[in-house]
């Protein structure tokens, strides 16, 4: 039974969505090597506009944040008349598209744009070689400077307002999976004795200015935002990251965004400092929409929706397979299995 995904939803007054499916973002490393867009991907995404929305796969906010070959930018002209195509295509289709906004922190790599620093909230690497580049391994990333922070707070915000330009319904910035914002948010990757570290309050505060900034360019009714409590992408556990989900989520609370999205692969995987699955310690913390994700079908996100876990599912990989997925389960027909082998084209 999953009537209830097929029910429409508002977001708030703004934007309601014709069902309570979304596509997850999902990088596909597919922009031209100018991370423009490209016809591929434009046709990539009318194909999946029956989605309630669709997240974008993860858009650079400026040149420095990228980790991963040939992913997307919103921070020049031809990115933004290129990302139009897509959100043309999406509206042409009748669905609705956000931008997920991003910037890699210590997980991107010099070799991307020559610089000579990777920006991170501590000087604290991570180990192991790039997705897709083993040959590239991560390097020891410079502390961010308060003039930086201030910077990258202002990028973000241009980034949103660059995706309204470019078409997109709102935007979804990514503050989960280890990366920046979330990299302030984790005390194994913050260690910094300024106002940015050490206190809850302190480490949640460049994730506020962010949304802070980027509610003041576009509005909370297109604003998202994604956030991973439990540390398992790109970042070590540690029992103190409680508090300072504790603190962002009672502030995230007040400022009435558009949805809250969970971070996680796997939503079975539970953490000892988050009492369980990080999906019901978020819904225990915050009751506004809250969007679950991790390897839930049709039939298993339709029972937690029911059961007030959360108001929206996000689908992943099996939207990758199935450019139809929300008529195949309307329908009740069978679904095409992923396999690792169709991350190599856009179909």
């Amino acid at each position: 039974m999953t009537e209830n995904l097929f029910t429409p939803y508002a977001l708030n007054s703004t934007i309601t969505l014709n069902n309570r499916i979304l596509m997850a973002p999902l990088t596909r490393c597919m922009a031209d090597d100018e991370l423009v867009p490209t016809q591929s991907m434009v046709e990539y995404y009318a194909r999946r506009a029956d989605a309630g929305l669709i997240i974008s796969e993860a858009i650079l906010i400026r040149a420095d944040g990228q980790g991963y070959p040939n992913t997307p930018g919103l921070f020049n002209a031809k990115q933004i008349e290129g990302w139009r195509k897509v959100t043309d295509a999406v509206h042409n289709e009748g669905g609705k598209i956000f931008a997920q906004l991003w910037h890699t922190g210590r997980v991107a790599h010099p070799h991307f744009t020559n610089q000579a620093d990777v920006l991170a909230p501590s000087a604290i690497a991570i180990e192991g070689t790039l997705p897709r580049m083993r040959e590239l391994t991560y390097q020891v990333p410079k502390a961010v400077t308060h003039s930086e922070i201030k910077a990258l707070v202002e990028d973000f915000a241009q980034a949103a307002e660059n995706a309204v330009a470019a078409g997109f319904d709102g935007v979804e910035i990514h503050g989960a999976n280890g990366y920046i914002i979330d990299q302030f948010l984790h005390h194994e990757s913050n260690v910094r004795s300024d106002e940015y570290g050490g206190s809850s309050e302190n480490m949640s505060r460049f994730a506020l200015e962010v949304m802070d900034a980027v509610i003041a360019k576009i509005g909370n009714d297109r604003t998202g935002l994604r956030v991973s409590p439990g540390a398992y992408a790109n970042i070590g556990t540690d029992s103190r990251d409680r508090a300072v989900s504790d603190h962002l989520l009672t502030e995230l609370e007040k400022r009435d965004l558009a949805f809250l999205h969970i971070g996680i692969f796997d939503d079975s995987m539970e953490f000892d400092y988050l009492g369980g699955r990080a999906s019901s310690y978020v819904r225990k913390h915050y009751s506004k929409t809250l969007v679950g994700v991790g390897s839930y079908s049709a039939e298993t996100a339709s029972e937690a929706i029911d059961a007030n876990k959360f108001d929206l599912i996000a689908i992943g990989r099996p939207f990758i397979a199935n450019p139809d997925y929300v008529a195949r389960i309307k329908a009740k027909e069978e679904l095409i299995e992923y396999s690792d082998e169709m991350l190599m084209s856009l179909v």
